[in-house]
């Protein structure tokens, strides 16, 4: 039952002994404090790590061609290697389910206009199964398809900004864009978390590009992604060994590293997954190295109170007062000062990573947040620390004979 009395005894003894209290409370919200921004700053870092590799799958792999560096099996330096549907066609086949989604690319700059407006812009043309290694997100109508591919229709896909550009107010489905003299019909308009370059690129089929801008089965990249279900190791030995195999295919010497170029994303994202872990340890063992110090301060000034409280708990004794309401006193004094600047350490903290938040993206450190779950259970750490602190010494006080308790210096 709530006991008003109880309540303002217990308020009158933290208004009475305010230099004390605000010690107590300002070890455990100095606590909290840190605690909060450390964290912060650590999910921080891992936005702008995530943010970074968004754009694409983080399990893709790029393949590039260039020109050889050494002599090979009697062909000379300075070749230029020429990827074409036969190696889209060879490393799908070749590697069966170990490859998860597969595209080729053609590049193309073109001149795009829609009645009035005009701009120049990049066409990507690919295979259907580019939609899922850059992440594309569809807002309108569809991505290409295989019938596209097989008919080489004339259609595009094309970014929020294309449309923004050259549609102003109209939806572009449906219309038909001038893209260097030849007129394509929009079958979709698609959104990318890879920023505005991404936005403003045109998407067409791979077959439609190598008739219209060539008559050639020439590529300039093959990209895919692999078995999710490998680990980084499975998937980094993948990647050699495409490259490994792709070289016996061109002629290339094992040691020539710019004629076949191979970028693989297992890679980054295990170089990244061991950074942030290690930070992560890093920061938790700065945490809880913090919340040992506020639960060691906390914990010193609960023994020094409850010494300091002797002769007021002899007189309680002596007027009747059992050891078990001296205990809840002190007690619930405790834990209602670590909640109070548990609460005030957790406000501030969030309210300095709101203000220098944004400054602190030039420094990498992008949204930093923390968790209201776990700086709960660091502040309900702080109060069990708090309580434990106070009910041991109290304990001990009221076992303390009336008389003995008032001659206590």
């Amino acid at each position: 039952m709530f006991d008003i009395d109880l309540w303002r005894e217990i308020f009158q003894s933290i208004n009475k002994n305010r230099t004390r209290s605000l010690l107590s409370g300002f070890t455990v919200a100095f606590a909290i404090l840190l605690f909060t921004i450390l964290f912060g700053v650590a999910n921080g870092l891992g936005n702008t790590f995530s943010e970074a590799f968004v754009d694409d799958a983080n399990n893709a792999i790029f393949i590039r061609s260039g020109r050889t560096t050494k002599a090979h099996k009697g062909l000379q330096a300075g070749r230029r290697i020429q990827f074409k549907n036969g190696d889209y066609d060879y490393i799908k086949e070749e590697f069966g389910d170990k490859v998860q989604y597969i595209t080729s690319r053609v590049y193309k700059g073109v001149n795009a206009s829609f009645r009035n407006e005009e701009n120049s812009y990049t066409v990507r043309a690919c295979h259907p199964d580019h939609q899922y290694l850059e992440n594309t997100l569809m807002t309108d109508g569809r991505f290409i398809n295989q019938s596209d591919l097989d008919n080489k229709t004339k259609v595009i896909v094309i970014g929020r900004l294309v449309e923004e550009d050259l549609f102003l107010k109209t939806t572009a489905l449906g219309k038909y864009v001038n893209l260097s003299g030849i007129q394509y019909k929009v079958v979709g308009v698609f959104r990318d978390k890879g920023g505005d370059n991404e936005e403003r690129l045109i998407y067409m089929p791979i077959s439609t590009a190598q008739q219209v801008y060539g008559n050639n089965d020439y590529v300039d990249q093959i990209n895919l992604t692999y078995n999710p279900n490998m680990d980084y190791d499975q998937a980094l030995a993948f990647g050699r060994t495409i490259t490994k195999k792709m070289k016996n295919r061109f002629s290339v010497a094992s040691n020539d590293q710019r004629a076949i170029r191979l970028f693989n994303m297992a890679e980054q994202s295990k170089g990244v997954n061991q950074m942030t872990s290690g930070l992560g340890i890093l920061i938790l063992v700065i945490g809880f190295g913090t919340l040992i110090a506020g639960i060691v301060g906390i914990s010193n000034i609960m023994i020094f109170i409850v010494k300091e409280r002797t002769k007021e708990i002899g007189i309680r004794k002596a007027l009747g007062a059992s050891p078990k309401s001296i205990i809840s006193i002190i007690l619930i004094e405790s834990v209602l000062i670590t909640i109070i600047a548990g609460f005030m350490g957790l406000v501030i903290g969030t309210g300095v990573l709101e203000l220098v938040g944004p400054s602190l993206e030039e420094y990498f450190i992008k949204d930093p947040s923390v968790s209201g779950t776990l700086v709960l259970g660091a502040t309900i750490t702080l109060i069990i620390a708090g309580a434990i602190a106070g009910y041991l010494p109290a304990k001990k006080a009221s076992r303390i004979k009336p008389i003995v308790a008032l001659r206590n210096d």
